[in-house]
């Protein structure tokens, strides 16, 4: 009995000891990701909205790439129709501003949504011809086009400033377009006679713009030389690819080279380059994200003014949804008259998407593109910590 007692303090006493654990739970625990970092990256930003689209089926994020706009300043009713509608965003028209700033930032408020992924709430805000804000005395092209380049930085830091005020994050505001006919439709809009000129004031307004509200260059490929108005008609500009390169290409280049995150594309025929409207043409986006190296948020312009073109291959509604998708657009815009049925785009897309017509890929990418374009939004969107459950973490103790 003392031998054996003697072997066992000896084991006791030779036996490695486990080593202490320390009180802080920070050394007592270890966090480990489930899933490789590549799947969704460490951003922040990026995380956030991978979770988000793994909760979403395929209407909502249909409807998240929707942009619609309904008449009317009540509140109340304008948040049933974007909540109800699941819509990634609001367009306000003339029809939706009250008189005084203190109204509409209640209106701007109620279409927000939840704050951590805000709404995308935009205007057509150019200053000049199109301005929508009463209360907005600042200069547009039609000034602007005759003035220093330090000017446009002018007029936009305090538009962009206002817009912010008011509870505005998205602005249709910086026509790239260029014109020297002052008959046009668009040169009142338009910055300059030339590429250059008119791109100086492009880039200076997208650098005035970006502190404040989300900065939007149209109408890819340009306006300037393709007669007509394309609210009832799809203007078509004689411009071959290498003639558009030297002359209206290059507002829309030094626009995204101030770091622009839309562009929106204009109803527009360039014949030599594409058959079909640009906003409907894949060779358009081609150029637009391989040749520009445009990486950001790509929006159509309205796509009513396609039906209201009056030519029959762009009469249905939901069949140019459907074309806009396949091209390679991210947001659809609508302004739509009266019985508009925002139902029937979300169907014909997803029986496109299910049918393979529309790539569900090319679809999740524009969902992520626009998720991250409002998460971005959020103040604290950088510095936000994923919450630790079963989902994202396991808990290994020492």
């Amino acid at each position: 009995m003392f031998v054996a007692s003697v072997i066992l303090v000896w084991i006791y006493v030779t036996w490695p000891q486990p080593k202490a654990v320390e009180a802080d739970p920070a050394t007592f625990y270890r966090v480990t990701p489930v899933a490789q970092p590549t799947v969704w990256g460490e951003d922040p930003v990026e995380f956030y909205v991978h979770e988000t689209m793994s909760e979403m089926s395929l209407e909502q994020k249909i409807r998240s790439l929707l942009i619609i706009n309904q008449p009317g300043i009540d509140a109340t009713s304008l948040q049933g129709f974007v909540e109800s509608q699941q819509l990634g965003g609001f367009i306000l028209m003339g029809s939706n501003i009250p008189a005084t700033p203190e109204e509409f930032s209640g209106i701007t408020a109620a279409i927000q949504g939840n704050p951590e992924i805000p709404r995308l709430i935009g205007i057509d805000e150019e200053g000049g011809e199109v301005t929508r804000l009463p209360f907005d005395t600042y200069a547009g092209a039609d000034v602007l086009r005759n003035e220093p380049v330090e000017a446009t930085a002018q007029a936009f830091t305090s538009r962009a400033q206002l817009l912010k005020s008011v509870g505005i994050n998205l602005n249709f505001g910086v026509v790239a377009d260029v014109s020297g006919d002052s008959s046009s439709f668009i040169y009142g809009r338009s910055f300059g006679s030339d590429g250059l000129s008119a791109g100086d004031r492009v880039q200076a307004a997208v650098a005035a713009e970006n502190p404040y509200v989300l900065s939007t260059l149209k109408h890819f490929p340009g306006h300037g030389s393709a007669p007509g108005d394309s609210h009832i008609g799809i203007p078509s500009s004689p411009l071959d690819y290498e003639s558009w390169k030297q002359s209206d290409g290059i507002p829309f280049a030094m626009g995204i080279a101030a770091g622009n995150p839309l562009v929106m594309f204009g109803h527009l025929s360039f014949p030599a380059i594409d058959s079909v409207p640009s906003s409907l043409s894949q060779r358009w986006h081609q150029i637009l994200r391989e040749d520009m190296g445009f990486d950001g948020v790509i929006i159509t312009d309205d796509m009513t003014m396609l039906e209201s073109s009056g030519i029959p291959e762009y009469s249905d509604p939901a069949a140019n949804a459907v074309e806009a998708l396949r091209a390679g657009n991210d947001l659809l815009l609508y302004v739509p008259s009266v019985n508009f049925d925002v139902g029937a785009i979300v169907s014909a897309v997803t029986n496109a998407v299910n049918a393979g017509t529309v790539s569900a890929e090319q679809l999740d990418e524009s969902v992520a593109r626009v998720l991250s374009l409002r998460r971005e939004l959020y103040p604290e969107a950088k510095t936000w910590i994923p919450p630790c459950d079963e989902r994202c973490l396991i808990w290994v103790t020492y």
